[in-house]
């Protein structure tokens, strides 16, 4: 398609032990990357960072498992799926808690508040999945196969992430807070 002609300066062979060390690498830095923002998020939002670490963890375990069912390899645009699905994870429980320490400041009560904050968050967590699910099924279908790979990652990481940043924090924090009645405040 180009009207300059091509001409090769230099041609390499390389062996599969090239991409087996960037796919270490890759999940190394994926690694290091959850690990620094769990501590951020544990740091930041107490007992409600370690709720959003264990949804985290759960996300990471549910792509993982529901890859496994699909026979599916995880390749380099896979981890770079799942690194995007762990950001767009830790988004959604962001807008969740900063939903519920604005209900906290105009007085709400801390049980209605935590109520509050999931369901104000809700349509634009659900908004912003929804629209990368839309752009991740286009690749898929105009994409070859590493971007389908990072489509189908992708994809199976916001459909995870939608469960547990929701589902996943909200019961944790219901088990942490169910029986107390009167409750002061939130560590948050």
């Amino acid at each position: 398609a180009l009207a300059a002609p091509m001409r090769f300066v230099e041609e390499r062979t390389v062996g599969p032990s090239l991409g087996e060390d960037n796919i270490k690498a890759g999940i190394l830095s994926m690694e290091l990357g959850m690990a620094l923002v769990l501590l951020f998020t544990i740091f930041y939002y107490r007992l409600f960072g370690i709720a959003a670490s264990l949804a985290l963890g759960s996300n990471v375990i549910l792509i993982v498992a529901v890859m496994s069912i699909l026979s599916a390899t995880l390749t380099l645009p896979g981890i770079a799926g799942v690194v995007l699905t762990v950001g767009m994870a830790i988004d959604a429980n962001v807008l969740i808690f900063s939903r519920i320490k604005e209900e906290l400041k105009q007085g709400t009560n801390p049980l209605q508040a935590i109520d509050a904050g999931y369901d104000k968050a809700f349509l634009t967590i659900w908004d912003a999945n929804l629209t990368t699910l839309i752009v991740a099924v286009i690749l898929y279908s105009l994409g070859t196969g590493p971007i389908k790979g990072f489509s189908i990652t992708l994809s199976i990481g916001i459909i995870t992430s939608m469960f547990t940043a929701i589902l996943g924090t909200r019961a944790f924090i219901y088990l942490v807070y169910k029986n107390k009645k009167k409750i002061k405040s939130l560590p948050i």
